[in-house]
């Protein structure tokens, strides 16, 4: 049976006000399939407990493909009502089915945001989110949302993000991602092959344990807080390479700043400039330690770090205002 429009908006509004408290409940447990009732006061609806019940894997998804929060809620909402309309009794696997539109719906716009990035001032960083404890143990979803690997995956066509995200992240078979790529099962193997290559070349060397990269962070935010040059040469890589993304709204570089020296200096030399009081905290981002750079109390600078064979060979300042709106709260990201 569809649903008529009046119902899909009431579905729709539930569904809305239900995420919120089932994203503040994340981290205790709470969630969808709990026996949640209609808007009408009778027993749960079948398509929004589906819904909600994978809705933090369903932007886990949009949010890998897309590198953007506000984006991947977008394509949720679009998935939604599309989802609203579907005779469940021909859905053989609703989590599958809901994994396909959404990698639909993700592909229609990381299309058109490829184009819109091209006129974007200065260089494009993800959007980062602040992340649940659940993300960093689990190690595979916090590699596959770094920062680092975010921008990794930047380097991939649509189709082949798609299926790397699909494959690698998720481990969906090649006859689901090809429905929801539209492809056959065997060009999908081809894609997801030569997509493996591409970012095994790009991807971090030599992982670094977490205790250790706290502790490194932990020795560039004391550098950087006492102005000590040789302390932050001691933790960058010689090839350093720092990103800035203001958005064309906050001042940023609009070119990557390369070697350690160039970056120490530019990074201390900014420093004696602000106008105002900095403080440094170390926070979860994308499932890794990251440090939140506040002026005067109020948040403007999201570092984020790529380690390579132990030292910061990636430094990724995000300062484009739009982009720091999630990062009061955390994110429940889920595979």
């Amino acid at each position: 049976m569809r649903v008529t429009p009046s119902k899909a908006n009431e579905r729709e509004q539930l569904v809305m006000s239900e995420y919120g408290s089932h994203e503040q409940d994340a981290t205790t447990g709470a969630g969808a399939g709990d026996g949640r009732t209609d808007p009408g006061g009778g027993p749960p609806d079948p398509a929004t407990e589906a819904f909600v019940a994978h809705r933090n894997l369903l932007f886990t998804v949009a949010y890998e493909m897309l590198g953007s929060a506000a984006d991947a809620e977008d394509v949720l909402q679009e998935t939604w009502l599309r989802w609203a309309g579907v005779d469940l009794g021909a859905v053989r696997d609703r989590r599958a089915y809901l994994v396909r539109i959404t990698t639909r719906q993700a592909l229609t716009r990381l299309r058109t945001l490829g184009r819109r990035r091209e006129s974007y001032v200065g260089e494009w960083l993800p959007e980062p989110l602040l992340t649940t404890p659940d993300v960093a143990e689990d190690v595979e979803l916090a590699d596959s949302v770094s920062m680092a690997m975010m921008l990794v995956m930047e380097t991939l066509t649509p189709t082949e993000r798609a299926v790397f995200v699909l494959r690698e992240v998720f481990a969906l078979e090649y006859d689901e991602i090809a429905e929801a790529v539209d492809k056959t099962p065997a060009a999908v193997r081809q894609t997801a092959h030569r997509a493996r290559a591409h970012v095994a070349a790009r991807r971090p060397r030599g992982a670094v344990p977490r205790s250790k990269a706290r502790d490194a962070l932990a020795a560039f935010q004391r550098a950087v807080q006492t102005g000590d040059l040789q302390g932050l040469l001691d933790i960058l890589a010689p090839d350093v390479v720092l990103l800035g993304d203001g958005g064309g709204i906050k001042q940023a570089v609009l070119r990557p700043v390369l070697g350690a020296d160039k970056v120490a200096r530019l990074m201390l030399g900014g420093l004696v400039k602000l106008p105002a009081e900095m403080s440094m905290h170390p926070a979860q981002v994308n499932g890794h330690p990251a440090l939140l750079i506040r002026l005067d109390g109020e948040l403007d600078t999201v570092m984020a770090v790529r380690f390579d064979d132990g030292r910061i060979s990636g430094l990724y300042a995000v300062r484009n205002p739009e982009k720091l709106t999630r990062m009061e709260r955390e994110t429940a990201l889920h595979r």
